[in-house]
């Protein structure tokens, strides 16, 4: 018989595979090295290929060499990244597989093989066998291994009484965006408890009908949070249509829209978005005395208190909401009834475009409800980021509550002539706004702004000093005036959309000198400032800290930028801190990291391309804090996600094709008026998945008597983000606020996967979860019925610029 030389198919394939796979890892690990990055790549890359070469050559030497690859990868893992076992993963992953399959039988029939007949012998199994033990010890170790997460208890001893906005506030109602005008997203009800809320049940759910349309902007987005009065909850829609349903069932009572109107519809709009209405009733103002409006335990100077009311006027409406709507309206409606209250502006409304001058439809309105005081309703606007520097003014504008007649306007451009414009003026194009929720302080008379600065973001070479002084920080207004009480900026000459997003919160704090009263501003960049409300002295210290330098030409960078001894900032990333799913889109995450400009937070925008982190979301974005004020708590959930930059030359821009930006935070932007256009998008492989490596959320509490973090755990997974549902506890970012409630149990449901989750607040242990039909990127409430059941509600209605599944659905949860 005569024996037939062969080669076994199973070995031309591994072949095949190990060459494609090799070459891939060469050419990229040349293009790092290029770059000043590792030379792991290469090395890995040359003996891939000379593995393949030496398969199709059926040398028995191709298997002892990839093991010695093995454990070289493994070793260079280890020295990295340590026992990270999910920054071990996609270092070891591929060439483990890889491995496990020339480890069979198979692959390996046709070296050193003579003839069909013959078996395979001597081919350095054994030693591939050892390798792949010492690559999967490696990985059992990085599994054991200690995670990201501190674990502690906080102090649940009550310390501190009921805090000044509760006189016009039952405890078993939700009045404002945060709970009440302090903002501090806490319920004082107390029958869900870390013992029982495990047991929480669905009570009603509802579909608003309002969904997302084919017209409608990619940033279509349900941020609303509900508020509760009586026996009603009222919430809003992204097409700003409010529903009044009852709180103990759902059912629905009324229902109002405002009939947007655009004369280009809306799918040019950069976004829509209502997070919530305003409430205002005369009858509790008038009840109000004041000594139950005080402020307790505070020092004398703090407790100025207002004036005792005057009889007011039976108006139309005295139980009454004020609804910011999508094209730049201020309506106000009837509690009870949903109708326009005809005494208010003209028949119900105030139009917000007067006085502004002209803009892009879409590009100027109320995203946030208005601040609401015994005689004024107070709102500002969001302005498009990055259209031009010829944009509608950030001007804060004060209406009467009863007949809408202006009666004061702060314009950040012209910020101490307050009187009302006249009929034909124009406020300051271009100033700074606040497109977030105002917090109110009605014993001490100051209304807080979250400021936002000049657009554009990324360059700042034409600002104004008026917005140097007033962009990115705390203005406080006297209410009765508008007039500048204090002020106090966080980043210096922002040229990263540091906005202020988050509704400032006010609590009464304990100190080393006694109980004050504090405004708490969580930003973007990671600090979490703390000052003195009453004139802006900071209580918790902040250091102004040396920082990037080197803007592109016509811009400049300032010197340093505050930082608060309170803050959550993140170290700054490396090449090994890049992430992907395999070696090779964690290879693409590492040269696209040493292609851009990246010196740490703060490093300016530049035509190279920058790294942005913390990125446009920010650690924390419009979401804010939440506070246990009895107990002197903060309930936090910090995001980690970086953003990329790059400033675009017009004479290049003007060569480049360039469709519509997905969002604000993503696309090209031409931004008339500047020498350059602006490119912003997440930092992602080309997979979807973040190059920097998890965790990229938490949730986290901190002692404020003390300023310490006390637990810090990575919360959510990627089941609803990763190419394959896989729910992989890495810890994701959330965008929504927490609700904390004085039963002990504190509640999230921003992340990126869909979920509501109920946590302990003494050691921030999840205790439940309940999966969500779409996105819940909202701030969660609670209240209680006529019956004193306590109540969880959350809206769950997506986010198109996050990509979150979208929806219309409100659901409320409570105890069997």
């Amino acid at each position: 018989m005569k024996r037939v030389r062969r080669f076994h198919p199973a070995t031309l394939i591994t072949a095949i595979v190990f060459a494609l796979f090799g070459g891939a890892t060469l050419l990229g690990g040349i293009w790092l090295v290029h770059l000043g990055g590792s030379p792991y790549y290469l090395a890995a890359g040359v003996i891939t290929l000379l593995v393949a070469f030496l398969l199709l050559f059926h040398s028995r030497a191709a298997v002892p060499l990839y093991a010695l690859l093995l454990i070289g990868t493994a070793a260079w893992s280890v020295w990295e990244v340590h026992l990270d076992w999910w920054q071990l993963l996609p270092r070891l992953d591929i060439w483990f597989a890889l491995g496990l399959w020339l480890l069979l039988p198979w692959p390996r029939r046709g070296l050193n093989r003579r003839y069909l007949h013959e078996t395979a012998r001597g081919t350095g199994g054994g030693f591939l066998f050892v390798a792949l033990l010492i690559v999967a010890a490696v990985g059992v170790a990085g599994a054991l291994h200690k995670d990201h997460d501190v674990r502690g208890d906080l102090p649940m001893d009550e310390v501190a009484g009921p805090q000044g906005d509760r006189a016009l506030r039952p405890d078993a109602d939700w009045t404002d965006y945060g709970g009440s005008p302090y903002g501090q997203r806490y319920s004082p009800l107390k029958q869900i408890t870390p013992d029982n809320v495990g047991q929480l049940k669905v009570a009603w759910k509802i579909q608003t009908g309002d969904l997302p349309g084919p017209d409608d902007p990619t940033e279509t987005t349900d941020e609303n949070t509900p508020l509760k009065i009586g026996d009603t909850v009222y919430l809003c829609t992204p097409h700003s249509r409010v529903i009044a349903v009852d709180a103990a069932t759902g059912q629905k009572r009324w229902e109002f829209d405002p009939k947007l109107q655009s004369p280009v519809g809306f799918k040019h709009w950069e976004h829509m978005t209502c997070r919530g209405v305003s409430y205002h009733d005369d009858a509790k103002y008038a009840a109000a005395t004041p000594a139950a409006a005080a402020t307790t335990a505070l020092p004398a100077a703090s407790a100025t208190v207002a004036p005792t009311p005057t009889a007011i006027a039976a108006t139309t409406c005295p139980r009454r909401l004020f609804l910011p709507t999508a094209d730049a309206r201020l309506i106000a409606l009837d509690a009870d009834t949903g109708k326009p209250c005809d005494d208010f502006g003209d028949h119900g409304t105030v139009n917000l475009r007067t006085n502004i001058g002209p803009f892009t439809p879409g590009g100027y309105y109320s995203t946030s409800p208005p601040a609401v005081t015994k005689d004024l309703v107070i709102i500002g606007g969001h302005v498009t980021d990055n259209e031009s520097t010829n944009e509608p003014s950030g001007v804060i504008r004060a209406y009467d509550v009863h007949d809408g007649h202006l009666v004061w306007n702060w314009d950040p451009g012209k910020p101490d002539d307050t009187a009302p414009i006249g009929p034909d003026g124009v406020y300051t194009r271009n100033s700074p706004n606040v497109w977030s929720v105002f917090s109110v302080d009605e014993n001490l008379g100051i209304l807080y702004l979250p400021m936002g600065n000049q657009t554009p973001d990324q360059f700042g070479g034409g600002r104004t000093p008026t917005s140097e002084k007033y962009g990115a920080g705390i203005v406080a207004l006297d209410i009765a005036t508008g007039k500048v009480k204090w002020n106090y900026q966080f980043t210096h000459h922002d040229l990263w959309d540091m906005d202020v997003g988050g509704q400032p919160t006010l609590m009464d704090l304990q100190t080393a000198d006694g109980m004050k009263p504090a405004v708490i501003a969580s930003t973007k960049q990671g600090s979490i400032y703390v000052l003195d409300r009453r004139d802006g002295t900071p209580i918790v210290p902040i250091r102004e800290v040396p920082r990037p330098q080197g803007a592109v030409p016509g811009d400049h960078t300032a010197p340093t930028q505050p930082l608060s001894d309170l803050n959550f900032a993140p170290p700054d990333v490396r090449e090994k801190d890049m992430w992907g799913t395999t070696p090779l889109d964690q290879l693409w995450c590492r040269v696209r990291f040493r292609s851009l400009r990246y010196d740490g937070m703060f490093t300016p925008p530049s035509e190279q391309g920058s790294l942005v982190f913390p990125g446009n979301f920010g650690v924390f974005d419009w979401g804010g804090v939440s506070v246990d004020p009895s107990r002197q708590l903060m309930l936090i959930n910090p995001s980690y996600m970086a953003f990329q930059s790059r400033l675009i030359p017009k004479d290049v821009l003007a060569k480049m094709e360039v469709g519509p930006a997905k969002s604000e935070t993503e696309g090209v932007k031409k931004a008339e008026g500047i020498p350059y256009g602006i490119e912003l998008s997440p930092f992602l492989s080309p997979l979807g998945i973040p190059c920097q490596a998890p965790p990229w959320g938490y949730v986290a509490g901190v002692d404020l008597r003390t300023g310490k973090m006390m637990w810090r755990h990575k919360n959510g997974t990627i089941v609803d983000s990763a190419p394959l549902p896989i729910p992989m506890p890495l810890g994701v970012p959330s965008l929504g606020g927490m609700l904390t409630t004085a039963g002990g149990v504190t509640f999230l449901s921003g992340t990126l996967d869909y979920y509501l989750r109920g946590y302990d607040v003494r050691t921030g242990k999840k205790l439940f979860e309940a999966r969500l039909p779409a996105g819940g990127q909202a701030t969660p409430m609670s209240y209680a019925d006529s019956t004193g059941r306590q109540y969880i509600l959350v809206t769950a209605g997506g986010h198109g610029s996050l990509g979150t599944k979208q929806g219309d659905w409100v659901i409320a949860y409570t105890l069997p």
